[in-house]
């Protein structure tokens, strides 16, 4: 294969990233990818008049990122929020769906009334939470901790039980036992550092946010992430190329790099790894066994997500909200559901309902049969529901979300001075500062730069 200025292993919404800002600067790249759509697990259906994610619907509007490339590409009146006007979130608790409380942040309380009269939380938990506004800052910061032990600490176990544990398990996919609050909730440690009291921070960082103006919690396209996506490709032309295979091992040479990709060998100045850690990992065990050791060392959950779409009519309960979450506690199948036509607009026809239902990584191995079946059972327990859905719409992430456990600054720190040792080599995606869109595009967009500063260095 004729040598690239740079090649970038892995066509997901990060590795599309850095090829989008490559192709900006005016440097050539290859984007090397074995799918056969970009985008990643970014990906949107259109069934019946409704628009159906298949992996994540938005991104949270307080990270820049992707609001500033969408505008790049001119596709900022495609933008929609969050209907935040019904915004109401239940969790399951001794089988019957609960609100959160108004004012809840995460897991901290800012109103006082609507947290004393929730049933969610016993009395004990509700004076726990009372007594955590005067605590005061520790004079030695704590060294990292999970996710558990740091909501724990602040407000007790019930807290992490029904409030912490579903709201990552949503997001993460993950153990709140195991996840690094460092790493995880970083704004809540800094509140923590500076107040003492989370509930004290919150309420000082909320009254600086409402000084600045608010706007809408989640925003995404009127078409669909999808349409991002396309928006890139179309806007990188000619400057990038795709090539449609594996990756398949990657060696230094004495030009830079090179990929082996369906079996033959591609160099490159520069390379770019936007895959999975272990992924990564596998690609670089020859070149680096302590870099890809540690890269091997991240863990990774595995998700499901099934959209069952209804004639409304067929639908009794009220859909009230954005949707529910379900502890582990009360657990069978589902993690969560979001009720779609309420959380965004125009999302779905008025004579219809999506419910977005989102399983444990377990269900993978089940049949679509099995799965469209255990959902269905789990809907009828929490929402009574017996109807039979108009349309089924399933997608499989196996191995796709990078999980932040305890450590995993230490483990960044260390994968980073081994790769100070390699030049020409850097890495974007979600196992590295983030997991969200914003995060995976801004990855990107500085594996770009990086490419671009060595690129000046080494032409001067």
């Amino acid at each position: 294969m004729p040598p690239a200025k740079v090649v970038i292993v892995g066509g997901g919404i990060s590795g599309l990233s850095a090829a989008y800002y490559l192709s900006r600067a005016g440097i050539a790249c290859t984007l090397i990818e074995k799918e056969a759509r970009l985008g990643g697990v970014i990906r949107t259906d259109h069934i019946d008049g409704c628009v159906l994610e298949r992996g994540p619907d938005s991104f949270l509007s307080v990270k820049t990122s992707a609001l500033e490339l969408i505008r790049e590409l001119g596709l900022a009146d495609q933008v929609i929020g969050s209907n935040d006007h019904l915004r109401r979130t239940f969790v399951l608790r001794h089988g019957r769906l609960v609100p959160l409380p108004d004012g809840l942040m995460m897991v901290v309380p800012t109103k006082l009334m609507p947290t004393a009269v929730s049933p969610l939380l016993g009395i004990g938990t509700k004076m726990r939470m009372a007594v955590e506004y005067f605590r005061r800052p520790s004079a030695t910061p704590p060294v990292d901790r999970s996710v558990a032990e740091f909501l724990r600490d602040h407000y007790g176990q019930e807290t992490v039980d029904y409030l912490g544990e579903p709201l990552l398990a949503g997001v993460y996919g993950g153990d709140p036992g195991a996840l690094s609050v460092n790493s995880v909730l970083p704004r809540f440690v800094e509140l923590e550092r500076k107040y003492g009291s989370l509930t004290r921070g919150v309420l000082a960082s909320r009254r600086a946010a409402a000084d600045a103006g608010g706007g809408p919690l989640f925003q995404t396209l009127k078409g669909g992430l999808s349409t991002l996506v396309d928006a890139m490709r179309a806007a990188m032309g000619d400057r990038v190329t795709v090539l449609r295979a594996e990756a398949e091992a990657v060696e230094q040479s004495p030009g830079g790099w090179r990929v082996r990709a369906g079996g033959e060998w591609m160099e490159g100045e520069q390379i770019v790894i936007a895959a999975r850690a272990w992924q990564s990992a596998d690609l670089l065990r020859d070149v680096d066994p302590t870099l890809a050791g540690l890269l091997g060392e991240v863990p990774y959950s595995s998700s499901m997500t099934l959209s069952l779409g209804y004639r409304r009519a067929d639908i009794k309960h009220p859909l009230n909200g954005f949707g529910f979450l379900v502890p582990a506690r009360e657990r069978r199948f589902l993690l969560a559901c979001t009720w779609v036509g309420i959380k965004f607009p125009n999302r779905v026809p008025e004579n219809m309902s999506v419910l977005r239902c989102f399983m444990t990584g377990e269900a993978l191995e089940n049949s679509d049969e099995q799965v469209v079946r255990l959902a269905r059972e789990d809907l009828k327990r929490i929402m009574g529901m017996d109807a039979e859905p108009a349309f089924v719409n399933i997608a499989r992430w196996p191995r796709a979300m990078a999980q932040y456990t305890v450590g995993h600054e230490n483990r960044l720190r260390r994968m980073r001075e081994q790769i100070a040792t390699l030049p020409g080599l850097h890495f974007a995606g979600n196992a590295w500062s983030g997991i969200g869109i914003p995060d995976c595009i801004r990855t990107g967009r500085e594996a770009a730069e990086a490419v671009r500063a060595r690129a000046a260095v080494t032409a001067g």
